[in-house]
């Protein structure tokens, strides 16, 4: 019986960790998308989205399993339901990269202005989940409170973009072009993205020590 236990524990551990993998593909591929303005890559994203939609409800029901038929201890317990917060937080990163592939199949001009502070943005949040599953690999506290530190670059990456946009507007609206909105939206998912991808090193946190503390508070 506890074979079986530690066997299903290593399996939501797995399951857990190729989650994040497929989240970080996406966001990855939704970037690529946007440099190369590939069509094709793109689509590839909604595709993998059903992966990961799939992947939330295996995860869901292997942590309902363990839950109601094994008993965990509290350290177990605390791993079983930071999963099923992680997951609600993975998805929802899945569906952001899904918006930011969607915006760049309808974008008109083929193109975006500022793309170059999108694309280090877009990197910023691929870093941050990157480490934040790392750190639930490697039960590494520092590492997951690293992430913390990177949403506030995010942050600032998206105010200074808001900002740039919304002076070019006085400036010169007449000839600013139609994907101005397209450039505010993708910047608003990459950093939704990467409040998710700080919920998630949260998370990790508290599967190590059971204690769960905003960024924020001290």
């Amino acid at each position: 019986m506890r074979n079986k236990y530690t066997a299903q524990l290593k399996a939501l551990n797995d399951a857990l960790i190729d989650m994040g993998n497929m989240c970080q593909n996406a966001i990855s591929l939704s970037c690529q998308a946007l440099s190369s303005g590939d069509l094709e890559l793109a689509n590839k994203i909604f595709a993998s989205d059903d992966m990961v939609d799939k992947q939330e409800r295996d995860i869901e029901s292997m942590c309902l399993s363990l839950i109601l038929h094994q008993q965990p201890v509290a350290s177990d317990l605390h791993a079983i339901s930071a999963a099923l917060k992680m997951i609600t937080d993975l998805e929802r990163i899945g569906d952001h990269a899904c918006d930011i592939a969607e915006i760049m199949l309808h974008n008109k001009s083929g193109t975006l202005t500022m793309l170059h502070e999108i694309e280090n943005m877009g990197s910023c949040v691929v870093t941050m989940l990157h480490t934040a599953i790392e750190a639930y690999i490697k039960r590494d506290l520092d590492m997951a409170r690293g992430v913390y530190d990177l949403d506030d670059e995010v942050d600032t990456m998206f105010f200074n973009i808001k900002e740039h946009l919304i002076e070019k507007l006085k400036s010169d609206s007449a000839s600013i072009g139609h994907d101005v909105l397209d450039v505010l939206m993708v910047a608003k998912y990459l950093e939704r993205i990467g409040d998710h991808a700080c919920n998630v090193a949260g998370w990790v946190v508290f599967a190590i020590t059971g204690e769960h503390k905003h960024q924020n508070q001290p």
